[in-house]
């Protein structure tokens, strides 16, 4: 139990405590009130943007609503730019960064009550026990935890339930709760279309759900060795492989990068924003310096066999916002000894990139995703 594990409040009743819930890490509040189905929206948000902390004991339809509507209040106050007014990036991403970690702490601000079993005492309350579980694994006491993340843990079970339809695997892909989900299906195209220098056995760098080895394998590569350094993103790419039975195909292993040894083909699909993440699932999509990035390709040259090729799928978003150059990845390309054999790209398909209101929306329509085939020079 660490120092940041317990909440401590006080109502007509006593002192209680119970074990804090916190996926991101983040510590209990110290201030705590508790409050009802009488507690207005205007008076949480202001309360939750003081720094106190709301612990419902109404009923559990109402809090949905009053989330809801705290978050209105939220996005109220979101700047748009005047018309002709272009973003100055990376200013604009730094500023919209602040203006995303500060709604999560603000609507993480309204807290629910649970049972050690994952019961929600609370009216209308729904049977959350199964979604609980597969997130946080099992508990031995009485918890708290924010609405919001309660309601993301629920919203990822459902994922990993239904699973991600890849149209280029032509299955889906199931999803856990904190591994990023194959939604952007066109960087597993690209994988699934690109050439293959060789069919005996290649690396996947950071497999994630397990989604691009699985396209591997099924493209005919005998052997893939799939890494990754989250031992829930091992497990669940370790569910999917069997799903799609290609667990005698592929073996896991986790490491930080490569695995030992040299292969004809190795894969990458690193994080495409360098900052920092705020949250497991987040570490799928920004990464501190390009430290993943750095290191696939200073490592690279090292891990191909003779022949082989590198293949590093990446976004160009993080040049829009400023925040790396075309000429400082070439660089590194440059520095590690390899050399660019091709490089095939293609546009995102998501609905943020057509999204005019989008604060980022102007650096998502210039985006453009890649995969590039490196070689030893």
């Amino acid at each position: 139990m660490s120092e940041f594990s317990e909440l401590n409040w006080t109502d007509g009743a006593g002192e209680h405590h119970a074990r804090w819930q916190s996926a991101a890490g983040l510590p209990p509040p110290k201030r705590v009130q508790v409050v009802g189905d009488e507690m207005r929206a205007d008076e949480a948000w202001r309360l939750a943007c003081e720094g106190t902390a709301l612990l419902w004991q109404g009923d559990f339809q109402n809090a949905r609503q009053l989330l809801s509507a705290m978050g209105r209040r939220v996005d109220r106050k979101k700047r748009k730019p005047a018309d002709g007014e272009a973003p100055l990036f990376p200013h604009a991403f730094h500023l919209y960064r602040q203006a995303q970690a500060q709604r999560a702490r603000t609507l993480g601000q309204l807290l629910v009550p649970m049972t050690a079993d994952y019961r929600i005492e609370l009216r209308r309350a729904p049977e959350v026990a199964d979604a609980c579980l597969a997130a946080w694994g099992v508990s031995d006491q009485p918890l708290v935890v924010s609405l919001r993340e309660l309601l993301g843990a629920v919203g990822a079970h459902q994922w990993q339930l239904k699973g991600v339809e890849v149209p280029a695997l032509g299955a889906r892909i199931h999803p856990v709760h904190g591994v990023f989900s194959p939604v952007r299906g066109e960087y597993v195209t690209l994988v699934a279309e690109a050439p293959l220098p060789a069919t005996d056995l290649a690396f996947d760098v950071g497999t994630g759900t397990g989604v691009l080895a699985a396209v591997l394998a099924r493209r005919g590569v005998r052997q893939v060795v799939a890494t990754d350094t989250s031992d829930r993103a091992l497990a669940c790419a370790a569910d999917n492989l069997s799903r799609l039975g290609l667990a005698e195909q592929v073996r896991l292993e986790r490491a930080d990068l490569f695995p030992e040894g040299q292969a004809s083909l190795v894969v990458c699909n690193p994080p495409w924003v360098p900052a920092k993440p705020t949250s497991a699932v987040e570490a799928a999509v920004y990464d501190p310096d390009s430290r993943m990035l750095r290191g696939f390709l200073e490592g690279l040259g090292m891990h191909l066999a003779p022949g082989g090729e590198g293949w590093l799928i990446l976004s160009d978003l993080g040049e829009h916002l400023g925040l790396r150059t075309r000429e400082t990845l070439m660089g590194w390309i440059d520095a590690a000894g390899l050399r660019v054999i091709d490089r095939v790209d293609t546009r995102p398909g998501h609905g943020k990139a057509s999204d005019a209101n989008d604060p980022l929306h102007a650096a998502r329509a210039k985006e453009v995703t890649s995969l590039w085939r490196l070689a030893v020079r």
